[in-house]
């Protein structure tokens, strides 16, 4: 095994246990920082494989922006922030679904590469990547930037307080109420 090798099976482990860590966590700001950890190992491992304009995008987009966006999403809709009982439920499931497909990806892994040496080409140039995205991904490209703006949008709305509340009736401030018990203005 080269330095490559362990230095990218070390930061594997670092992202499969901050992932565990995610999924486990009963608090949702430690799930929104334990994903920052896992995100950033997974840059990490772009880094090790020569895909260096991957792993930078995936700090600035996934890490930067998307991890941001989540914590001020449970900030601004003023979700619990300690630990939740809505976040407890059994993960058996979810364990032996993920468990499995992981098991079975790696057995196809072993037994397409019969852990024969692999040579990666440079997939991570910028020249490479752009002309992908450019030529043969335009259109994905752009609803995915549609979805994202519309979850923004939905979120500022969904945390506006006067969303729900009736609205003000016109004419009328709140010098015009009378006091009840006085008979006067209040």
């Amino acid at each position: 095994m080269t330095g490559a090798d362990v230095l990218l099976l070390a930061l594997g482990a670092v992202a499969v246990g901050a992932g565990v860590l995610v999924v486990t966590t009963k608090h949702l700001v430690r799930a929104g920082l334990y994903l920052v950890v896992c995100l950033g190992a997974l840059a990490g491992d772009f880094l090790v494989l020569s895909a260096e304009l991957v792993a930078w995008v995936q700090v600035l987009i996934y890490v930067g922006a998307v991890v941001v966006l989540l914590l001020f999403a449970v900030m601004l809709t003023r979700a619990p922030i300690g630990a939740s009982d809505d976040l407890d439920r059994p993960g058996w499931p979810a364990a032996l679904i993920g468990g499995g497909a992981g098991l079975g990806l790696t057995a196809l892994l072993v037994d397409a590469y019969r852990w024969s040496t692999v040579t990666l080409p440079s997939a991570g140039t910028a020249e490479r990547l752009g002309e992908q995205i450019f030529q043969s991904w335009v259109l994905p490209f752009e609803v995915l930037s549609v979805l994202l703006l519309s979850a923004l949008v939905g979120a500022i709305v969904l945390s506006r307080p006067d969303i729900g509340r009736a609205a003000p009736q016109r004419g009328r401030t709140a010098g015009d109420l009378v006091d009840s018990e006085t008979g006067g203005r209040r």
